[in-house]
């Protein structure tokens, strides 16, 4: 099979721009992840309190992951991504409204950061499977880097929007311009077309959601590789990424005005670029072990920022959590996919949504233990035990270190 080079996937018609929708989604996104933080520590000043903000943001991909999965295997996919993006936009303007006019209390900020958790498992499971619609096999890897590549970008730009945003004028507005960002990923669709393979993808049986859902759940549980994976993304986002939502609160405390506070929360992002092109440039056949080797290599240097007094050495350190990062992120949907029956590609996107839906979860005990013992000491035990977990699973389950991709 021919190599494919690093940006050749953008010469597929439709891929760039519905890869440039992605890349400005994202950023909006983690705009939406990097204010709530500094909302909800303005508002609370609880450690917990901050942390329960981002379980509730990703808290939709614990309890919808598979049914966003099933929706991506049943309805037009790219309908679906316009309609969540539609939705969004009144959203994040009513937000903007409540906080220009100081009305805007905590409940209500959690539920939007829900609803736009909700958006997120619709777009992640919908989107992805759409590329390979349009891609193929051939090209897969290379376009799952690629839509790594925007998620990261949008890990470094959005915190910086937000930051400058927050700075120049104020919460409300800063609202306004992610509203504004969405609007224009929405429109970048538009003139995209539905891809071919999927009409021809779709059962021709009546629909039958629960039925299908059990099956499609049951036939990849006996996937080894399949769970193997799932495994290692389970781990990652319990005891990994859970921190994010306390870097804004680190940067404060480091004592970081808010451009700055916006730049720490960017750090892991330029990593997360950096690994993704590497995967994007190279494109390692045995992807498994750089994926399990990202996660490693995340935790260990993670452990080291618990120790950083100075901005800068945190910043530094958040960056090679990045890198780490980076190589996990472009590399776990090329290789579910690779390791799922054709028809049950979207469930098996759903189940890994649903994996990463164990970042809530974290986010939550780590805000608990954070609140009693202080957030390095809890950072410390908490991904100190993960990094643990994660060698005695892919020790137990070898499955996805052996992982090959073209």
């Amino acid at each position: 099979m021919a190599r494919v080079s690093a940006l050749d996937t953008f010469r597929v018609p439709s891929f760039g721009m519905i890869w440039l929708s992605g890349l400005i989604w994202h950023l909006s996104r983690w705009g939406v992840s990097f204010l709530g933080s500094v909302v909800l520590n303005d508002l609370t000043h609880s450690p917990r309190l901050v942390q329960l903000g981002g379980s509730l943001l990703y808290a939709p991909l614990l309890v919808g992951g598979v049914a966003g999965g099933l929706v991506s295997d049943r309805f037009d996919r790219l309908r679906t991504v316009r309609v969540q993006l539609a939705v969004i936009v009144p959203l994040t303007v009513t937000i903007g409204a409540l906080a220009a006019t100081d009305r805007l209390q905590v409940w209500m900020l959690y539920l939007y950061m829900f609803m736009v958790g909700i958006g997120w498992v619709t777009d992640m499971t919908s989107r992805r499977a759409m590329v390979f619609d349009i891609v193929g096999p051939q090209r897969m890897g290379n376009a799952m880097a690629l839509e790594s590549l925007s998620l990261s970008s949008g890990a470094v730009i959005g915190p910086l929007v937000g930051g400058t945003a927050l700075k120049a004028i104020g919460t409300g507005p800063s609202y306004y311009v992610l509203a504004a960002m969405v609007a224009v990923a929405f429109v970048v669709l538009l003139p995209v077309r539905r891809p071919a393979p999927v009409a021809t993808n779709r059962p021709t049986t009546p629909a039958r959601p629960i039925q299908d859902l059990r099956e499609g759940v049951r036939v990849l549980r006996s996937n080894r590789g399949v769970m193997s994976i799932l495994g290692v993304t389970a781990i990652a986002n319990f005891f990994l990424f859970a921190y994010s939502p306390l870097v804004p609160v680190v940067a404060q405390r480091l004592g970081a005005e808010a451009f700055m506070v916006g730049l720490l929360a960017a750090a892991s992002g330029m990593g997360m670029m950096t690994g993704s092109l590497v995967v994007a440039r190279l494109q390692p056949v045995r992807r498994g072990l750089v994926y399990v080797a990202g996660v490693a290599g995340a935790m260990v240097v993670l452990l080291g920022f618990t120790l950083a007094n100075t901005y800068w050495v945190a910043f530094a350190l958040l960056v090679a959590v990045g890198v780490g990062g980076g190589l996990f992120g472009s590399t776990q949907s090329a290789l579910v996919m690779a390791e799922s029956p054709e028809h049950l590609r979207g469930r098996a996107l759903g189940l890994l949504s649903m994996a990463i839906g164990a970042l809530p979860l974290g986010m939550y005990v780590l805000g608990e233990v954070a609140q009693h013992v202080g957030i390095a000491e809890a950072l410390a035990i908490h991904v100190g035990l993960g990094l643990v977990l994660h060698l005695a699973w892919i020790t137990r389950h070898p499955e996805v270190r052996r992982i090959t991709t073209a």
